[in-house]
């Protein structure tokens, strides 16, 4: 566990980020689930709902107002999803105690309204109101409809949803579509009920506020339930022949995704196969595959720890998929093989460093950071991290990328050219 992480009460931790470079302060309240197909959609809409209104501020405009007295503080609910782990709840910003006209305190009423908007939610006769669900459920269909708008995204999602299927990390962050069409207040609140008392909760706070203090208002805002253990992340092996699939959709550009499996545990090698596969623009599939055959509009690969997943996404002309599969593959046995200069891991690992040395300039950044490890257990901070990429050699980035093999390959192509 984190040295600045530790458990306030049953099942409620604490991550403690002391910063006194921003004018202001950030606090997230997740509740971390298992991310699964059935509850996904659920689980998605429930911080919308309660969102709307508390016992104390029973609408939309109360609590604004009620936000408005703290001098503007926004509080905006959150899904996530981090690995097979589904993360929901909400985000509060607020300007640091410093900085308040006459040197209120923010922190306490901030987190007394966090606590509301979880554990006193406006109800009727035993439900949440009819109103409020219908409206954000509508929302809630109209965001996963509209993940077909942005091809590229689709394309990367249809790959995880084929390459994965049947593991929980196939499951789409909002849910699917049928199953929230399927949710009534009632079903909702008891859902939320089972939820609240078997989720973990972790709460995240990056400001200038003294530690004791930050612990005493969560303490005074939140109260514990019994935490249900979360199931281990599922991690397959990839099969002797890869599987393909081709998809048609109306685009004027073929979307090529492709997706490895790994089985390396050296996880800063692995960070850096990645960035010199095509994590960057100094990659191979950008250098070679982009700019020097000019086979992809766009070609960039990324990889997934808690799943040891790393997948390529390009944009491609249907002629030239066989040939941007093929160089995408050569360019990976490049990096297998140890076929790249000093200067190439030397900028993938200036890339990386200079990506988690600036996380401390935004407090969304790092609480995200932070938030991602611990649903993967893991427990870098940043800076040890950075400093344990430092250490990789050439050796152990080419033995972590001979683990990886291929999985799937998807091609989403035009209708005209099908």
């Amino acid at each position: 566990m984190f040295d600045n992480r530790r458990e306030i009460m049953q099942d409620v931790f604490l991550t403690y980020l002391p910063a006194q470079r921003f004018k202001t302060s950030r606090m997230t309240v997740q509740l971390i689930a298992p991310l699964q197909r059935e509850t996904a959609a659920a689980n998605a809409l429930l911080p919308a709902v309660l969102r709307r209104g508390t016992v104390r501020c029973p609408d939309m405009e109360s609590l604004s107002a009620a936000l408005d007295t703290l001098y503007g503080a926004n509080i905006d609910y959150t899904v996530r999803k981090k690995g097979e782990r589904q993360c929901v709840g909400f985000a509060a910003g607020f300007i640091d105690d410093a900085f308040t006209p006459h040197g209120e305190k923010l922190l306490e009423p901030v987190s007394a309204m966090l606590g509301e908007l979880l554990l006193d939610p406006v109800t009727h006769g035993g439900r949440f109101l009819s109103s409020y669900v219908e409206s954000e459920k509508a929302n809630l269909i109209d965001a996963i409809r509209g993940l077909k708008n942005d091809k590229r995204d689709w394309a990367d999602i249809r790959l995880m949803q084929e390459m994965c299927a049947g593991e929980p990390y196939s499951v789409l962050r909002l849910g699917d579509e049928e199953t929230a069409g399927r949710i009534t207040n009632q079903s909702l609140y008891v859902h939320g009920q089972a939820l609240m008392a078997s989720s973990r909760v972790e709460v995240i706070y990056c400001g200038s506020a003294e530690a004791q203090r930050v612990e005493d208002a969560v303490l005074t805002a939140l109260a514990g339930g019994a935490q249900t253990a979360l199931p281990e992340v599922q991690r397959i092996q990839a099969p002797d022949t890869p599987r393909r699939i081709v998809e048609t959709m109306d685009v004027t550009q073929g979307k090529l995704a492709m997706g490895y499996r790994c089985s390396s545990d050296d996880y800063p090698a692995m960070v850096l196969a990645n960035l010199i596969f095509g994590g960057t623009s100094n990659s191979k599939l950008f250098l070679n595959v982009r700019e020097r055959l000019s086979l992809c509009y766009y070609a960039s690969s990324s990889y997934a720890r808690s799943k040891n997943i790393l997948t390529v996404s390009s944009g491609v002309e249907t002629a030239d998929f066989e040939r941007a599969e093929a160089e995408i593959g050569r360019q990976l046995q490049a990096v297998q093989q140890g076929d790249w200069e000093d200067w190439e891991q030397e900028g993938a690992l200036q890339a990386i460093r200079a990506s988690l040395l600036s996380l401390s300039d935004s407090q969304g950044a790092l609480e995200n950071f932070y938030l991602g490890q611990i649903a993967a257990g893991a427990e870098e901070t940043p800076e040890e991290l950075a400093a344990a990429l430092e250490q990789v050699t050439k050796e152990r980035i080419v033995a972590a990328a001979q683990t990886v093999k291929p999985d799937m390959v998807y091609f989403l192509r035009g209708k005209e050219e099908a």
